[in-house]
């Protein structure tokens, strides 16, 4: 398998490559991707992803620009967003992700996916604000999973990576992954293009071409960037995961349901504590 290849990635800021700078703007998994496709490749790459993209505006904004570039691999990771707003509708996120990859695949590109890990474990947020909003995750990797069983391509799930609990595949915000983090997943899709019969090489995880993260870029990067954005989903979100904490702190916990987990332990492993919905088994010292 060699000659020309097209590749249309279309997303959010993951895939608009936030989190790996470099001198001009940012790189990410899909560029990184795409240049190791092209040791073997003539590869027409267009990234069309745009940050705080959600499953609708990648519908209305992307999707026509991406079939016109007739994409033999059309990458669509999206959905996060989605989750991080009160106006939260599945079933509007269904319509919009199974419209788009009817579509690519109807032109006859292999679709590329991911299953999304716990981001609120990930950012360390107290149990009651990350139970709801990971309960949110699961029902996009379920919409992400029929997906993929009703359109096929290659997928990965980074709720089984476990790199996603190395801080250092973290940008700052971690939000999105580090120089590191986007060399990783440009690996794993590489690797499943690899298996479905693609040769190229993959793509290193050694850091190169990329600006080394430093504390006065990290700093003005929160102020100019992440702050803005923290204030804005707070103003979204806020009210109503203040309705879902309280909710959560009035639930009424009965001995019976916790007695057993305590006496054997997460997964009836002695000498563990019980894991909340979504939370890493951690043993007990």
């Amino acid at each position: 398998m060699s000659g020309y290849l097209r590749f249309a990635a279309l997303g959010d800021s993951t895939t608009f490559g936030i989190g790996d700078p470099v001198p001009g703007g940012w790189r990410g998994w899909a560029r990184l991707l795409a240049e190791a496709l092209g040791t073997t490749y003539d590869v027409s790459f267009c990234n069309l992803a745009v940050s705080g993209a959600t499953a609708a505006s990648v519908r209305s904004g992307q999707i026509d620009d991406a079939l016109a570039h007739r994409p033999d691999l059309a990458s669509l990771m999206v959905g996060v967003n989605d989750t991080l707003k009160s106006c939260w509708d599945p079933g509007r996120v269904r319509d919009d992700l199974f419209a788009m990859a009817g579509a690519l695949t109807g032109q006859g590109a292999v679709l590329m996916t991911a299953r999304f890990h716990d981001h609120a474990a990930v950012l360390g947020l107290p149990g009651v604000l990350r139970r709801p909003l990971h309960r949110r995750l699961e029902q996009l990797n379920e919409v992400w999973d029929d997906v993929h069983a009703t359109y096929g391509g290659i997928r990965v799930d980074l709720a089984q990576r476990p790199e996603v609990w190395d801080r250092r595949f973290w940008s700052v915000d971690r939000m999105h992954p580090s120089e590191l983090g986007h060399r990783l997943l440009a690996r794993s899709f590489g690797t499943e293009l690899q298996r479905a019969g693609y040769r190229f090489e993959l793509p290193a995880l050694d850091p190169a071409g990329g600006i080394a993260p430093n504390w006065r870029r990290d700093l003005a990067w929160i102020v100019a960037e992440g702050a803005p954005w923290l204030g804005r989903r707070a103003r979204d979100l806020g009210p109503w995961a203040v309705r879902l904490a309280l909710t959560e702190v009035r639930r009424p916990v009965t001995p019976a349901a916790v007695a057993p987990a305590v006496a054997a332990g997460a997964g009836g492993r002695p000498g563990a504590r019980p894991a909340a919905d979504g939370e890493p088994v951690v043993p007990v010292a």
